[in-house]
């Protein structure tokens, strides 16, 4: 009988399987990366873009362009798009992140060849109605000067800003940056991305050869080329930097420190993961513990590692009551120094290894969640040998290690440190 007042053992994870994409190419030269699982009429296709032609006096204009893409073509209005798309049970959406943009369809494989022609429309012909502009603009600009009122998101935006200065990674957008966008320069900027040549297919779910070929017919030809540039931006570390903004009123103050650090491609990027959840990664972390659990700070604090396509940062996360901010940031430095002179005892970093190897397994719920494991390294220049090394990384590296990891890339003397309210 089984005994509920003794826990089970911990077992770690094995194996984990990957599914690997099927490669082809469509007429035109656009590489389709194909993740199949047969079980369910639906397919996902994403279709992703670099973002090109960065220009810091035009911030705005790929963030623009995705949003406003499917308002309206040549042929078909918003509200038609909306319709025929919904008509058909699918859904489109769109995405802008810092190194690419992406349109998504979502639609069950029988109604493919209604549907594609609708997006195909929509990449190719897409118009920019100075109206649906014009509302954007409005929209955005309340949008704004409402988030401009929130310390966090005043912090974040500081902090990258800080890091990456006037670049797609961290400009700090302004309300006069939407009062300059023009239709002309949206138009522009979607004929030089949203091209063949600039564009990768990413399709996971039900999709056979029938559907390869629905594919090409609709986006193997008839499609303009371009000759954009991928955008490319040069970062450095710098000494370290302080960034407060009082607000006398406020009763939660907004902490964001951080810095420069490695992407994935660096071989040392699994080993920071795990020095970064042992920190702040996890609701068992340090700062966790520290922060939350003994200090009574704040309700939540969490330290990540981003990576970007040619940038990555780590940083750490908080908002705290205004009265306990310095002791706060004390406490932030304290877990920092004890993780550079003490080593990570077995217990808790055996609780760290089954925490990063079971939500690895867990994330691969899905044919979806396949595909989107396959785009972190497809986009970074990696193959499936990054999750076998990140695995191993995991289960073998030891509290030496760690301690080392720590003292290369948490450098206190090169964070950026941002607080938006009182300290």
């Amino acid at each position: 009988m089984l005994n509920r007042q003794q826990a089970p053992d911990f077992k770690q994870v094995s194996t984990i399987n990957f599914i690997h994409p099927e490669k082809k190419v469509l007429d035109n030269g656009i590489s389709v990366f194909t993740i199949y699982s047969g079980e369910q009429d639906l397919v996902r296709i994403e279709f992703i873009f670099d973002n090109v032609n960065w220009k810091s006096e035009k911030p705005l204009q790929a963030i623009a362009v995705s949003a406003l893409i499917n308002n309206g073509t040549n042929k078909l209005s918003a509200k038609e798009i909306a319709e025929q798309i919904d008509f058909y049970g699918a859904f489109f959406q769109t995405e802008y992140v810092q190194d690419q943009s992406s349109v998504t369809l979502y639609t069950l494989n029988k109604h493919l060849r209604s549907v594609l022609p609708i997006v195909k429309d929509v990449l190719s012909e897409s118009q920019f109605p100075q109206q649906e502009l014009d509302i954007y603009i409005q929209n955005q600009k309340q949008k704004l000067q409402v988030n401009l009122k929130k310390n966090d998101i005043l912090a974040r935006k500081e902090f990258a800003h800080a890091l990456f200065g006037n670049t797609a990674y961290g400009v700090n957008i302004q309300a006069e940056h939407y009062d300059g966008l023009k239709r002309e320069d949206l138009v522009d900027y979607f004929k030089a991305a949203y091209a063949p040549n600039n564009c990768t297919i990413i399709v996971s779910g039900k999709f056979d050869e029938a559907s390869f070929n629905l594919l090409n017919d609709a986006f193997g030809k008839d499609w303009e080329k371009s000759n954009a540039i991928k955008n490319s931006f040069d970062f450095a570390a710098t000494a370290k930097q302080t960034i407060y903004t009082e607000k006398p009123e406020a009763l939660q103050s907004a902490i964001r420190i951080g810095q420069l650090a490695i992407n994935r491609k660096h071989e040392d990027f699994s080993g920071l993961q795990i020095l970064n959840t042992v920190l702040g990664g996890y609701f068992g972390s340090r700062l966790m513990n520290n922060i939350r659990e003994d200090k009574g700070y704040t309700y939540g604090i969490g330290s990540g590692v981003s990576s970007l396509q040619q940038a990555g940062y780590l940083f750490i996360a908080t908002e705290v009551g205004a009265d306990v901010c310095a002791a706060a940031l004390t406490e932030i430095y304290k877990e920092i120094e004890i993780l550079k002179t003490e080593l990570v005892g077995d217990k808790e970093l055996n609780l760290v290894r089954n925490y990063m190897l079971g939500s690895m397994l867990g994330s691969l719920e899905n044919v979806f969640s396949h595909a989107d494991k396959f785009k972190n390294i497809y986009f970074a220049g990696l193959d499936y040998d990054y999750y076998a090394k990140y695995i191993e990384t995991v289960k073998t590296i030891t509290a030496e290690e760690l301690l080392a990891m720590a003292n290369k890339y948490l450098t206190t003397d090169h964070f950026t440190e941002v607080v938006i309210g009182n300290k």
